[in-house]
């Protein structure tokens, strides 16, 4: 009896230093997410990436360490400076410890920047663009989702191999559609391809293709890519169908489509459109609940690919805090490299050094309408691709100051 009541005690005192010894800066782990959500790419981020944010927090039961877990939100409306803005504000004035999702790579690249002098955690999911694991890496940044590299070797390589070897692009002008039309083009040639030309339209406000439509018409090349993403991948097909491109023996490359943006344009438009995707709700039963659940708190749309990655990258986090006993930045972002990913979006994911998270990706086909069983069933999956297939390898020659 004595020897059981000096356990007692010894695990009582292990508890009771282990909660003294826990830090959470300012008794609240604070989350912002900073997205979209008025423009282009308010469907595929915007509110439900927010829900998808509340989800992981309510889920993960409300409390990490002992202290409240808060989540607020923020339009950045797609430029650089109000993002930095609401950026510097939450950090110095409201004491946020993570901000996620952030698409728009331009606008993700200085978030990265703010996140890393201020020792603040940057989970992004929003956002393409593979600068963010190579020369703008950084040690309390993650990139959960999907990026240009992956969606590159995806549709890029699988096109060319079928046939599709020249190439024409169509890129939004900023930090994303450069880094999609480089990489695509290094994965059209590497698979044997070449690129005919490009052609860049402003980004945000292009709502007329029809200029850029006609010069990758005349470039006579057998594939043309779509290097822009949200309401401009949208448009652009719908007045590419118009033009009769497809019709005149081309394929369209979406080379970042996403299952908000096959919604809008409806089956009979964008039936047979290889896309590439980190993520997709109909796959097995765990995809589906999830899917289900958000969808009761969304109006019914299911969620996108970076809805769901804001969902686990946030869970992960939360967890990496748990395991750290610290919301400490570097503390956190390391335990969140050490701690696998198993949940509904990816299983044996990892946190690399450089900051990617690895995790398989999806080569899907768009259905036709015929085949599809009801809403939201867009999707036939063709291939899957390993996560270290997918994407980048992890080499000093890409950038990262974090690889050695």
């Amino acid at each position: 009896m004595k020897k059981l009541t000096v356990l007692a005690a010894a695990l009582a005192l292990s508890a009771s230093y282990g909660a003294a010894n826990a830090q959470v800066s300012g008794d609240t782990v604070k989350i912002g997410v900073l997205n979209d959500q008025s423009g282009p790419y308010s469907d595929l981020a915007g509110k439900g990436s927010f829900i998808a944010a509340q989800m992981a927090a309510e889920d993960f039961g409300g409390k990490v360490l002992g202290k409240p877990i808060e989540i607020i939100t923020a339009d950045h409306q797609n430029k650089p400076d109000i993002a930095s803005n609401i950026a510097n504000q939450w950090i110095d004035t409201e004491n946020v410890d993570a901000i996620v999702d952030v698409p728009t790579s331009s606008v993700a690249l200085a978030i990265q920047e703010i996140t890393k002098n201020k020792n603040r955690v940057h989970i992004n999911s929003g956002a393409a663009s593979s600068d963010l694991t190579g020369k703008n890496c950084s040690p309390t940044g993650v990139h959960w989702t999907y990026d240009t590299y992956a969606l590159a070797k995806g549709t890029g390589g699988t096109l060319v191999k079928e046939g599709g070897d020249s190439w024409f692009f169509i890129t939004a002008d900023y930090a994303f559609g450069h880094a999609l039309e480089r990489d695509t083009t290094a994965a059209v040639t590497a698979a044997g391809g070449k690129v005919v030309g490009a052609v860049r339209h402003p980004f945000p406000g292009t709502t007329d293709f029809s200029s850029f439509l006609l010069q990758a018409q005349s470039s006579g090349a057998k594939v043309v890519g779509i290097a822009n993403a949200g309401t401009d991948t949208i448009n652009t097909i719908k007045q590419a169908g118009e033009f009769g491109l497809v019709a005149g023996g081309q394929k369209l490359a979406g080379l970042l489509v996403f299952l908000s943006d096959v919604h809008s344009l409806g089956l009979k438009t964008a039936q047979g459109l290889v896309v590439t995707d980190g993520w997709y709700w109909d796959r097995d039963d765990e995809t589906r609940a999830f899917a289900k659940k958000f969808a009761a708190r969304n109006g019914g749309k299911m969620p996108t690919m970076v809805q769901a990655g804001v969902y686990s990258g946030i869970s992960h986090y939360l967890k990496a805090i748990d395991a750290a006993k610290t919301d400490e930045a570097k503390a956190a972002v390391a335990k969140m490299k050490e701690l696998p990913i198993n949940d509904f979006f990816a299983k044996n994911g990892k946190v690399r050094e450089d900051g990617r998270m690895v995790h398989d990706m999806l080569l899907v086909q768009v259905k036709k309408p015929e085949e599809s069983k009801g809403p939201w069933d867009y999707y036939k999956i063709l291939s899957v691709i390993p996560g270290d297939e997918a994407y980048r390898p992890m080499k000093a020659e890409f950038g990262c100051s974090l690889v050695k």
